[in-house]
């Protein structure tokens, strides 16, 4: 086997069903109607594709066609303003555009959920509000 590749691109075009199992690494754009599982980093559903899935498990998924089943993107989910998603939802970050259609059980990984680092957490305060620590401090 070859090694893993986060460059790779993989597209399923509008002609082509598949009906089984997906496992990539990289980047997978999908155009054409795939119906199975799909293990992956990174998912792209283009404005024609349809995706009819028991179990998704990717880092993002970015929807602009059709998706129906269920997902657990371990970075973030982004439902496009073209995109439907329905079924069971898990995700860290969750983007509907504008027009986006989101009609499913959803749980969003929050902070309690993930051990995020000192160093990683962000600082906020309010205008005015004295500055007590040396992190960084994102003023409202």
């Amino acid at each position: 086997m070859g090694k893993k590749d986060k460059n790779n691109l993989s597209i399923i075009d509008k002609e082509l069903k598949i009906d089984g199992s997906i496992s990539s690494t990289g980047k997978l754009i999908i155009k054409g109607q795939v119906t199975g599982t799909i293990d992956s980093d990174v998912v792209i559903i283009a404005e024609d594709g349809i995706v009819n899935s028991s179990s998704t498990k990717v880092a993002s998924l970015t929807i602009g066609g059709k998706f129906q089943g269920e997902v657990d993107a371990s970075k973030e989910l982004i439902i496009l303003s073209t995109g439907t998603c329905s079924g069971k939802v898990e995700c860290q970050d969750l983007i509907v555009e504008n027009g986006g259609v989101l009609n499913a059980e959803v749980a969003c990984k929050t902070a309690g959920n993930i051990a995020l680092s000192q160093k990683d957490r962000p600082v906020f305060s309010k205008k005015g509000t004295p500055k007590i620590d040396n992190e960084k401090q994102i003023e409202l």
